[in-house]
Order: C-alpha cells, then sequence, then structure tokens
C-alpha cells in the first residue's frame, strides 16, 4: 500500500482533487469514523457477499444493484474508463471495464490513511477496483490500473479475480492441454461464483420454447415446407410470449432470406444448452458435433410449456454453468485464432456449436446484462 498512501497523503494536502463519480442520495456512517473527514475512496465490488467493513472509516453510500440508478452510474463508468488516456483499448482498460459490468455492489466511504492497510485488505476480499479522487483507477494495493491523465499504468497492477475464477481457468486449461488444445495463459478469468446472478429457471424454459419455435421454423422454411405459424404456436403454447424481437421478426417474415433462416437454425444447439441448464438432459457433450435435434425437440413438446418445463427441471450447480462457460469461451478464442490464421478449427471441435453454446451460456449469466438479441461472444 506504500504507493496509495503516498498518493493519498499528497491529495489529502491539496485541496482541489477531481471530483468521484457521483453518489447516490442516501447515506450511512459509521459510529466509529466520526472523527475526520479522511480520503473519499469509491470502492466497486464485484462479490454479492461483501465483508463487514472492520475499520474506522465515514460511509456516504452503499448501493447495490437492487438501486435503479447504480446501473446506468456503471455505464458512466465504463465511458469514463473508455475515455482515459489515448482511448486505445490496453489490457487494463479492457479488464476495469469487464470488472464494472459485473459490480454487485457500490461504496463511497472516506478513511484515514492510518487504515489504509485495512482498507486494501477488505478491498482485496470485496473484489474491488477503487476510484480515487485524482481521477485514477487502482486495483485493492493502490497499484494504478489506469489514471485520469494518461500516464502509464503500474506494471504490477491487476484487476481482481475470486479465488474462484482463478481456479476455474487453470482446470479448463489443463483440460484443454490434455486434448492438445493449449491456450495462452493470458486469457483472463471470467465471472465466479460469488459475483454470479443467473437467469431464472423460468426465464430459461421461457427461452427454450422460443428457440425451439424460431429453429423449427428455420428448419420448415430450408425444407420448402414453412410451418404455419398457428399450428406452430398450437404445439408450443409458450413460445410467442418468449419471442425475442429479433425472433418476433423472423417468425413474422413470410419469406426470410438465406443468411436469416441459417441463423435462426443454429439456434438448436442454445435451446440444447438450455434444456443441459434445467437438467433435461444429462450431459453436455464436448463441442465436437451439432446436439441431438430429434431429442431437443421432443424434450420441449413432452413439456408442453413452462409449467412443464418447471415441474420436471432439475437446474444446474452455478459451478457447472461456470465451467460450462469457462471451456467454450477458451474453445471459441481457439476458433477465432484459427480464422483469423484462415486454418481449419481446432480437431474434434465444430466452430458452429462452439460459437452457440457461447452466446446461450452469456446469455445465462447475464454478460453485460444484455438481452437475448445483444447477447455478445468477445474472446
Amino acid at each position: 500500500m506504500k504507493g496509495l498512501l503516498t498518493r493519498l497523503k499528497a491529495l489529502a494536502g491539496s485541496g482541489a482533487a477531481p471530483a468521484a463519480p457521483a453518489a447516490p442520495a442516501t447515506s450511512t456512517a459509521s459510529p466509529a469514523a466520526e472523527q475526520g473527514e479522511g480520503v473519499l475512496v469509491n470502492a466497486y465490488c464485484t462479490r454479492a457477499d461483501v465483508p463487514a467493513l472492520g475499520f474506522p472509516h465515514t460511509l456516504h453510500a452503499r448501493r447495490d444493484l437492487s438501486d435503479p440508478e447504480l446501473a446506468a452510474h456503471l455505464s458512466g463508468f465504463v465511458g469514463y474508463v473508455l475515455s482515459r488516456g489515448n482511448g486505445e483499448m490496453s489490457r487494463n482498460r479492457y479488464h476495469a471495464m469487464r470488472h464494472i459490468q459485473r459490480v454487485r455492489q457500490h461504496l463511497i466511504l472516506s478513511i484515514d490513511e492510518s487504515q489504509l492497510d485495512a482498507f486494501s485488505e477488505w478491498a482485496e476480499r470485496a473484489n474491488a477496483i477503487v476510484f480515487l479522487p485524482d481521477g485514477g483507477i487502482r486495483d485493492p494495493n493502490g497499484r494504478v490500473l489506469l489514471s485520469a491523465a494518461g500516464e502509464e499504468p503500474d506494471r504490477e497492477a491487476a484487476v481482481p479475480y475470486p479465488a474462484e475464477a482463478w481456479q476455474r481457468k487453470a482446470r479448463t486449461e489443463a483440460l484443454l492441454a490434455s486434448r492438445g488444445m493449449p491456450v495462452p495463459q493470458h486469457l483472463p478469468p471470467l465471472v465466479s461464483e460469488p459475483e454470479l446472478r443467473p437467469r431464472t429457471p423460468q426465464e430459461l424454459a421461457g427461452r427454450a420454447f422460443a428457440l425451439l419455435a424460431v429453429s423449427a421454423r428455420a428448419e420448415s422454411v430450408a425444407s420448402g415446407e414453412p410451418l404455419p405459424l398457428a399450428d406452430l404456436f398450437a404445439r408450443l403454447p409458450s413460445a410467442q410470449a418468449n419471442l425475442s424481437p429479433d425472433e418476433q421478426a423472423f417468425i413474422a417474415d413470410e419469406a426470410p432470406g438465406e443468411s436469416a433462416v441459417a441463423q435462426f437454425g443454429w439456434r438448436f444447439e442454445c435451446l440444447f444448452v438450455l434444456e443441459w441448464a434445467l437438467g433435461l438432459v444429462d450431459a453436455l457433450p464436448f463441442p465436437g458435433a451439432i446436439c441431438d435435434v430429434p431429442l431437443a425437440t421432443r424434450l420441449m413438446l413432452d413439456a408442453g410449456d413452462v409449467d412443464g418445463v418447471m415441474r420436471v427441471a432439475k437446474v444446474r450447480t452455478d459451478s457447472e454453468l461456470l465451467d460450462a462457460l469457462d471451456l467454450h469461451y477458451r474453445l471459441h478464442w481457439l476458433v477465432r485464432q484459427a480464422r483469423l490464421k484462415e486454418e481449419a478449427a481446432p480437431a474434434g471441435v465444430d466452430a458452429g456449436v462452439v460459437l452457440e453454446r457461447h452466446r446461450a451460456l452469456n446469455w445465462l449469466v447475464r454478460f453485460e446484462d444484455h438481452d437475448w438479441d445483444d447477447v455478445d461472444t468477445p474472446t
């Protein structure tokens, strides 16, 4: 913490420091910190279970995602990150942005410089990055991730990740290496258990029916015998209410283009992932071939509607879902690297299956909090 201590001493001694991001209107204070104003600190924590602030401080505000203003604040903070310096997408900038998108709690507090070591230990456990009055963003140990004016960051600065994320990354890397598919260690960890906000089982079931509807429609159009919409929705009564805007447009198009038919035809793979997540199928095989389409279709038809799925669903654990996401993220990186080099995808990997599974899993874990049509799969 020596770097942070030195910087904060300078800030405490100067009367003019850039303002921190706007705080919410409500605030509370710690009885142990009524003396002195200290240094203003914004802590952005990705963990839902933020540890208690076991050191003297003044807590000005604390909010989580139940506060409707936090999402807009975080979006603005991402914009701030992207605007620093020359605006080029550096490694620190990218990882800081991803951290902010996973924030579960935002705390604004004042602390005395004598409590900096205690604060640093807390920030590490809370998986927090820190915004200081100088406009800079630091890791839990006070090392500069991004400066306000664009100066070079600390070479040792690192966006924090929970231990579970690092452990999962290591397991996936070992698995892929054992298959002769090594991935570079610089690829980051992903969202982990303490940060996760998974979709509800009801959301998964509704989305699964919508995916079956558009997949079946695409398959029928491709075969030259389009399914009448009345028949489609009669067989899938839960589908229509769960269609996304893009899916509604595709379903309503009497003569969709070839690319749209191909795109929506691939949604069987997304459907299969959600069926696995709901426990309707026993395993999610390594993505070497397309899914069992007749089985995926029959499972939904047998369930009938969302209530029918809920009666038989046995939702996977968070760890299982996150393991699948980590694997498909790293496989997707390999697929894209092969494409950039104009090479074939790694042996035993179907590129289309990997893409669709990555899409479904990113939606499932609320990646960037996007709705279905806007889900991205960056690697």
